[in-house]
């Protein structure tokens, strides 16, 4: 008998470009070096479309010269008046090199960095309210003020 299911399939939701501000360092902690990333705004294409409000934020925590674990919370105004609240947890590893140049703001090869998230979606929109039930995954991109991310459903 084979145990082994099927993987699933994987959906595409939308598109994000979200623009951020300077990181802001808290420090380091006995885990590693935090900092937090303000969220200042941005864009929503595809299946959800609207816009990212200000006022989230990316919590950072950079564990070595080469990986970071990152916490980000902010929440999506759509066109249809639909909110939805995002919480994404993403991993991010490069060589030191590239995560030198992404730490002090250059732009760098996507190619050259492993970003993945898991992203929760809320909304008490009636309309939208399959998106509380399902799992999401994301793919990520950081530019020296935005981060591009594109979100999944998994099927």
């Amino acid at each position: 008998m084979n145990s082994t299911l099927p993987p699933p399939d994987l959906e595409h939701l939308c598109d994000l470009a979200v623009q951020v501000g300077a990181p802001v360092e808290a420090g380091v902690t006995p885990f590693g070096r935090r900092r937090y990333v303000p969220i200042t705004g941005g864009r929503v294409s595809g299946r959800l479309v609207g816009e990212v409000l200000p006022g989230g934020t990316d919590f950072q925590l950079i564990l070595d010269e080469r990986i970071a674990r990152l916490e980000a919370s902010y929440l999506m105004a759509l066109d249809d008046g639909s909110r939805v609240l995002v919480r994404n947890r993403a991993l991010r590893v490069a060589s030191v090199e590239t995560t030198e140049r992404i730490l002090r703001g250059e732009p760098v090869d996507p190619a050259s960095v492993y970003f993945r998230g898991q992203v929760e979606l809320e909304t008490g929109d009636a309309g939208w309210t399959w998106l509380n039930e399902r799992q999401f995954l994301c793919v990520g991109q950081r530019l020296p003020s935005e981060v591009r991310m594109s979100f999944y459903v998994v099927a």
